[in-house]
């Protein structure tokens, strides 16, 4: 069992994911126990000693829940079982407790918008128009001339509608034609939620990550999205139109402050975290709500998609700080299942940029989320047409691999399968192409490993990094610097130049670095930092 930590010096205990780092496992991919070659609880189970060891306070897994996984677990079947690859409920049960044991808390990830075609409450709805759970899901008549109720375009490419012969009618999906879309307005359909929701928070779940949150109402009267201009963002003009009508409906907040209400009957309070793929700032703020009657955190998709660069990553901390409403508190993460990893898309492979990105989620006021592999500075593998197994993946290669290249299997060590399943064991997907591993950097001190776990223990034991006001100060050009709390100062230098901040009367010393070889020089009225360089200093003045 893991050696549990000292907890962390948290100002108010009912609130710890403010002061918590979370940490992303990928099931699937994390450990296998069984030789399978698939990830499973148990493998997990095996693994916690390194995230104890590493010091993150709450790991979010992917989807656990029975699937047939034409999506990889996104495709429910069973919200109150869990997929026999990964283990039983009682795998679960022992997961939550000796994590907790060790001072990690579990989250899991709710699926609200879909569930699988082989749900019971879909075959049963598509059994007849007359069925019970017919209204569950969204159900049209096609247009005079046969086609689509309207114009509406799957995530996945394709018509969002299926039609369902039997019945003459049209299914709305807004993925994959196996996930059929439930209807948000059935009354039948939130209550089932409710009792998922007490079912999981019963058992000592932490909290939820929500996925796609924002799009679980579609609008009543299936209007047709407006077309997409010059001016909207890619993927809107790759689809021809703006989303308006089958997701970011207002009457989707009803829904939150319905679940923050139910979160709010358990001690602690159980959190919700949005995957809220918005494209404004504006209306990320918004599935906050009042700031604390809706989402606690949701995902800043602006940040993880922004260039590395300082004046543009900047820019989206201030004006995330701005408009977020008081009392609300962000999150930030650079990696996660669906993106490409921050060491391949911020920072090409670049161990400086790596550890610098890393830095910064880790000091920055909010709360950071680290995607398995981030603390090695794992990268994307690169794969080829015939190894792909992500659908998304496979419907639009060449001009996109799809979500493969980063959930690769997690590399523990330098042994056969890289420590992930037994020799001789085929793994579901190809191992990353990147001579890393967890052991041969838990045995370097300069390694990326280290530098996370050494911030991590950091942000443990300095106030001002787990709950001090965020203030940026002057730079130049490629430079950003901010003040966190009284005495703490982060500085980066996210350029291949190098660069000066001046602190005008400040007395102090860094206390970690990306070059760890500073670490405990003294700083004066001016800071200099190399190509790539981030520090954190202890600075008053």
């Amino acid at each position: 069992m893991p050696t549990p930590r000292p907890a962390a010096p948290q100002p108010d205990q009912a609130h710890w994911w403010r002061s918590a780092v979370l940490y992303q496992v990928y099931v699937r991919s994390f450990a296998d126990s069984d030789d399978d070659g698939v990830g499973d609880l148990r493998g997990l189970v095996a693994r916690l000693e390194h995230l104890a060891w590493l010091g993150v306070d709450a790991l979010w897994l992917s989807p656990v829940t029975a699937s047939p996984n034409a999506d990889w677990g996104y495709d429910v079947a069973d919200y109150c079982a869990v997929l026999p690859e990964y283990g039983t409920i009682d795998d679960l049960d022992q997961l939550i407790a000796t994590a907790g044991a060790a001072g990690i808390r579990v989250m899991l990830d709710l699926v609200p918008n879909h569930t699988s075609d082989r749900h019971p409450w879909f075959v049963e709805s598509r059994s007849s128009v007359d069925s019970e759970r017919r209204d569950w899901y969204v159900w049209a008549d096609p247009q005079p001339d046969g086609s689509a109720p309207n114009n509406w375009v799957s995530s996945f490419g394709g018509p969002a509608w299926s039609l369902d012969p039997a019945s003459g009618q049209y299914y709305l999906h807004n993925f994959l034609p196996e996930q059929p879309d439930l209807n948000w307005w059935n009354d039948g359909v939130r209550n089932a939620f409710d009792d998922i929701c007490r079912f999981w928070w019963d058992r000592g779940v932490a909290g939820f990550r929500i996925d796609v949150c924002n799009m679980m109402i579609k609008d009543a009267a299936l209007r047709d999205n407006p077309p997409a201009t010059e001016d909207d963002p890619f993927i809107m003009q790759m689809f021809g139109q703006r989303p308006i009508y089958n997701g970011n409906r207002p009457e989707g907040h009803d829904i939150l402050r319905r679940w923050r209400t139910l979160a709010g009957d358990y001690a602690p309070e159980r959190v919700l975290l949005g995957e809220t793929n918005v494209d404004t700032l504006e209306n990320l703020a918004a599935y906050y709500g009042s700031g604390d009657d809706e989402l606690h955190m949701g995902f800043n998709f602006p940040f993880i998609e922004a260039p590395f660069e300082a004046d543009a990553l900047a820019d989206i901390v201030a004006r995330t700080e701005a408009l977020l409403p008081s009392g609300a508190w962000p999150v930030w993460t650079g990696s996660n299942h669906d993106v490409s990893r921050l060491a391949t898309r911020w920072c090409e492979g670049d161990p400086a940029k790596v550890r610098l990105a890393l830095l910064m989620l880790l000091t920055v006021r909010g709360t950071p989320v680290l995607y398995q592999g981030d603390e090695i500075g794992l990268t994307d593998r690169v794969f080829e047409e015939h190894e792909l197994l992500d659908p998304v993946g496979v419907r639009f290669w060449p001009y996109y691999p799809g979500r493969d290249p980063e959930r690769t299997p997690m590399p523990w060590d330098d042994g056969p399968n890289a420590g992930f399943t037994s020799a001789g064991v085929t793994p579901w997907l190809p191992l990353a192409d990147a001579p890393m591993h967890v052991a041969g950097q838990r045995a370097e001190p300069g390694s990326v490993l280290h530098l996370v776990r050494d911030t991590i223990a950091l942000r443990r034991r300095t106030p001002d990094l787990l709950a001090g006001a965020y203030r940026r100060l002057p730079a130049g050009d490629g430079l950003w610097a901010w003040r966190r709390g009284s005495a703490t100062v982060v500085a980066l230098n996210l350029s291949a130049e190098r660069g000066e901040v001046a602190l005008p009367g400040a007395t102090g010393a860094v206390v970690i670095g990306t070059d760890r070889a500073r670490e405990g020089s003294p700083v004066g009225d001016a800071l200099a930092l190399d190509a790539w360089e981030g520090v954190v200093v202890t600075s008053r003045g």
